[in-house]
């Protein structure tokens, strides 16, 4: 079994469902952004309890992507060490947070620390674009009161292209972000649906290039049995996703500096 627990903040929507500027002016009481040893092993950025924010071996880039929950086309412009250079960050708030304010003092660290300057400009481009299906969401539990710790959102792997994603407290713009990942392009949400939710879903991966159905893989037969992720979304959760030309926001940045030791 394959497991991955993954938790990150809410963002607020916008025109393509993300947000490109910080919505407000809180800060971290203290934060520490510095240069990953270079022996470090592993990496990634994620909330710690309602009140940390911790990355360990991330670029700036891979900061924004995560601040701003977008795909890597959406973020444009940047000297080139933005794609190079690794960075540790240790933030914590002056008292417990919701994950909404959470997520304003990670974009303002971010902004302070690195002196950054950006723009957003909207490209029309291919997408994805989910809405609700006709018959209304389903199977999506509210959960009231989240705090910065409440959000996980678990995908399991039990076998080869069979999928089961448990949300514990994510909203749905944080689910399309973390469901773009399986495609090339970005999922824009259009649902209007507000708050977090607890939810399961359940559905098969299309076959990789290069494999058949039946084939062997690991001494067992590839089983592609099992509804595919446009089929479970609709059936499950009363969502549906659809290609698409859609205006999706871009983050282009004009200037990045490197931050001081701190």
């Amino acid at each position: 079994m394959i497991a991955l627990a993954t938790a990150a903040l809410l963002v607020g929507q916008k025109l393509a469902g993300q947000a490109f500027a910080p919505t407000g002016s809180l800060t971290f009481e203290v934060a520490a952004i510095r240069p990953s040893k270079p022996d470090a092993q592993g990496g990634g950025v994620r909330p710690a309890g309602d009140r940390r924010y911790v990355g360990t071996n991330v670029t700036l880039r891979g900061y924004l992507y995560v601040a701003y929950q977008v795909k890597a086309d959406q973020i444009a412009g940047g000297p080139a060490w933005v794609d190079t250079d690794l960075y540790d960050l240790n933030a914590e708030a002056e008292k417990p947070s919701s994950i909404e304010q959470l997520h304003i003092m990670l974009q303002n660290i971010l902004s302070e620390r690195f002196k950054l300057r950006f723009h957003h400009e909207v490209k029309e481009m291919s997408a994805y674009v989910l809405t609700v299906d006709k018959d209304g969401p389903k199977n999506l539990k509210p959960h009231p009161s989240p705090t910065g710790g409440d959000v996980i959102l678990d995908q399991v792997t039990e076998q080869l292209l069979h999928d089961k994603w448990t949300a514990h407290c994510a909203s749905i713009n944080f689910f399309t972000w973390r469901l773009s990942g399986m495609f090339d392009r970005p999922i824009i949400n259009q649902t209007n649906l507000d708050g977090c939710f607890d939810f399961e879903l359940s559905f098969t991966r299309e076959l990789p290039r290069g494999m058949q159905e039946g084939q062997l893989f690991n001494g067992a037969p590839i089983d592609t049995y099992g509804p595919t992720i446009y089929q479970a979304l609709q059936k499950q959760l009363g969502l549906k996703l659809e290609s698409k030309k859609a205006p999706v926001d871009i983050l282009v940045i004009d200037h990045a500096e490197k931050p001081d030791e701190n």
